[in-house]
């Protein structure tokens, strides 16, 4: 009765530890979606958008809202990005600070940060909340809300 017991135990155990992340597999999650963010903040300060749409899933699901509008898809979210800023200039410096990675399960996090532009002769500023999941190819955002405060 009590080896059953232990077995039971043990294989209930092993079958909900996997789905909780371990406290070093955490480190490890935050760590990968933090720099999926800075390549992407690299890539829309060297003025190349298709390199900053990395971070986001390349699906017609993904999902971005912004000033009171949102959209699906990742090609319509970098056409509404191109047209937003059509060059370097019109881009700015971005910068990603404040941010807080909340790791949801192996692969889901919840990502919330403010976001600002800034530009010679003046700054905008927002907050987004990010929710990334993990695929083949990586972390990657399947929904984007972002604001400006701004």
């Amino acid at each position: 009765m009590k080896n059953t017991f232990i077995i039971a135990f043990t294989i209930v155990f092993l079958s909900i530890s996997h789905l909780v992340p371990q406290e070093n597999k955490i480190d490890i999650i935050k760590k990968e979606i933090s720099i999926v963010l800075d390549d992407s903040e690299k890539g829309w300060n060297t003025g190349n958008i298709e390199q900053y749409m990395e971070c986001y899933r390349k699906s017609e699901k993904m999902r971005f809202a912004g000033n009171g509008n949102f959209n699906f898809g990742w090609e319509n979210t970098l056409k509404r990005y191109k047209k937003s800023y059509p060059d370097k200039e019109a881009m700015g410096r971005l910068s990603f600070s404040d941010v807080d990675i909340t790791v949801i399960s192996n692969d889901a996090a919840l990502v919330f940060g403010r976001w600002t532009l800034r530009y010679p002769d003046k700054e905008k500023t927002g907050l987004y909340t990010l929710l990334l999941r993990k695929f083949d190819e990586g972390w990657r955002i399947v929904h984007d809300h972002s604001s400006s405060t701004k």
